[in-house]
């Protein structure tokens, strides 16, 4: 019974979200709020595999908000229930992984995304193949953060770079 008034608790918490969206838009502080409603359902109803992948679009949609330790919270969250659930080899865990890299790397810790994106690039490789697209990803990336772990001048250049880029301007798009 507990089981099914989270799922109902998760569909409303849905619900209320597309209806913000629709009338107050993304940005309206009550459309926030419900998508905050919705990340703490999600977590309530725990390991099934679709209500991880909701999570894990929730923290994405917190990383590109700038809400980086929102982001990052939920990717640790749902990091761990993917290896509880699914198992460390499982696809979706190693992109829950690959996730959670991108916003340590965000949130300048440098090192400890280098040392999670060589674990999950490892398992990549055992599990997808080298030639396969994530593991390329994870490839790239690994060499990208083995210089900025290294090098402060890396660093420098990498937060000057996403400060830069994180402005619209001349010959980009703005983020819509």
């Amino acid at each position: 019974m507990a089981g099914d008034d989270s799922r109902a608790q998760v569909q409303l918490a849905e619900d209320t979200l597309a209806r913000r969206r629709r009338v107050l838009g993304e940005d309206h502080p009550d459309t926030l709020a419900s998508a905050d409603n919705l990340a703490i359902s999600l977590r309530a109803v725990g390991g099934h595999p679709g209500t991880l992948t909701s999570v894990s679009k929730i923290a994405s949609c917190l990383l590109h908000r700038d809400e980086h330790q929102a982001a990052r919270e939920l990717a640790e969250d749902t990091l761990a229930c993917r290896r509880r659930v699914l198992g460390e080899d499982h696809p979706d865990t190693l992109a829950s992984a690959f996730q959670l890299v991108g916003e340590l790397t965000e949130l300048g810790e440098y090192q400890a995304a280098k040392e999670l994106n060589e674990d999950t690039l490892d398992r990549r490789r055992r599990v997808l193949g080298d030639r396969h697209p994530d593991t390329m990803t994870s490839a790239a990336l690994a060499l990208f953060l083995s210089g900025l772990a290294a090098d402060p001048k890396a660093r420098a250049l990498l937060e000057t770079m996403l400060a830069t880029w994180s402005q619209p301007g001349e010959g980009r798009e703005p983020d819509g």
